[in-house]
């Protein structure tokens, strides 16, 4: 049984908070490392909220979180964060997201993140790629299994 549209956004709130909930408990109750960034609270609404679009295919999620991270982290180690950097590094982000059709907008975000954060390649692994795939499979199943949408549209 389908959902009722009047419901839909209380049951996508209540996945959010079980997608991010699962991530933070993995975070701070186990020995597994660090599962989560601030743009994953965002990457859980697009993928809830606007299933359809081509920003909230698996791929997109994926490849846009691993390219924003990884330009995040070389900029950091290589030069540091200043006002130039910060800006730089999501300028590259945007624009090679663009080129490699891997747009995700919340994962521009994460250049910002390993400048600030000051983070080194390790977390390219934990929490990004690995926090990017249990998105990607929690939302799957949450948007099959209990909104029953057909979601995704395509996986690369």
């Amino acid at each position: 049984m389908k959902i009722s549209k009047k419901f839909e956004p209380l049951v996508a709130g209540i996945a959010a908070a079980t997608i991010i909930g699962i991530l933070s408990f993995l975070s701070f109750e186990t020995s597994t490392g660090f599962w989560l960034i601030f743009s994953f609270g965002s990457t859980t609404l697009i993928v809830l909220v606007f299933h359809e679009s081509e920003f909230a295919q698996p791929s997109n999620i994926f490849f846009g979180h691993l390219l924003g991270i990884v330009i995040g982290v070389l900029f950091n180690e290589f030069f540091g964060i200043s006002f130039i950097t910060l800006g730089l590094s999501v300028g590259t982000t945007v624009t090679l997201m663009i080129y490699f059709r891997a747009i995700h907008p919340p994962a521009a975000a994460n250049p910002l993140i390993a400048l600030f954060a000051d983070v080194s390649l390790n977390y390219i692994i934990f929490p990004v790629l690995v926090g990017s795939i249990a998105i990607i499979f929690l939302t799957v199943l949450i948007n099959k299994f209990i909104l029953k949408r057909d979601y995704p549209k395509r996986w690369f």
